[in-house]
């Protein structure tokens, strides 16, 4: 399948979910507008993902608008001129520092993050969480919100586990083994029915943001 790009590509994949789970109906009904949100598949969507991680958005956007100011250009090479203590003063953490820097040597490597969408699921989850620092969440984010890839669901979002489990009145939220084994259903259209629930949960919280990006 091609990487999801427009929002006919979300239409084509709500409807096919539609079709496949009868108890999707309602969470489209429901969830209303799903939005696209793609940005880049590049070096700088990866990193600025990474920056993100466990602080604000203010902070985050703060954070990653100082490193986008001394990366530049933003690319791996770069990114290798510059010293721990200059990433560290635009205000990454070590762990992240070890991170991005991973990041850039899996990019100089061969590492291709504009087309992993191409590959299936699996072996693009594998590529990206074999760079040090890079977790399954982390790659799920990029893969969804900038590879565009159609067939990832991140069940280790805790939104996504909560939207689950309100939508289809479970007991409890569902572990992450357990939504994966729910959202083999949803396949080849997994990234959709991602969006679909994120979607569905901002309505049932009265329009407070569920992305995590």
């Amino acid at each position: 399948m091609k990487p999801i790009e427009t929002l006919d590509d979300i239409a084509a994949g709500l409807a096919h979910l539609g079709r496949a789970d009868p108890r999707l109906a309602p969470v489209i009904a429901k969830a209303g507008a799903v939005p696209l949100r793609r940005r880049a598949a590049s070096f700088a969507g990866l990193v600025n993902i990474v920056v993100a991680q466990q602080v604000s958005v203010a902070s985050a956007n703060a954070i990653f608008a100082r490193v986008e100011a001394l990366v530049h250009p933003f690319e791996a090479a770069t990114l290798d001129g510059l010293s721990d203590a200059d990433l560290a003063g635009a205000g990454l953490s070590r762990p992240k520092i070890r991170t991005v820097r991973a990041i850039a040597e899996a990019v100089a490597g061969g590492l291709d993050l504009a087309h992993l969408a191409e590959r299936p699921a699996e072996d693009a989850h594998e590529a990206l969480c074999r760079i040090t620092g890079v977790g399954r969440w982390t790659a799920d984010i990029f893969l969804l919100f900038c590879a565009g890839h159609p067939d990832v669901f991140p069940s280790g979002d805790l939104a996504l586990q909560n939207a689950v489990r309100d939508a289809f009145g479970l007991d409890d939220r569902p572990k992450p083994a357990a939504l994966d084994a729910l959202a083999e259903a949803w396949s080849p259209w997994r990234g959709v029915a991602a969006r679909l629930f994120w979607a569905w949960y901002k309505v049932d919280r009265d329009g407070r943001e569920t992305l995590p990006v």
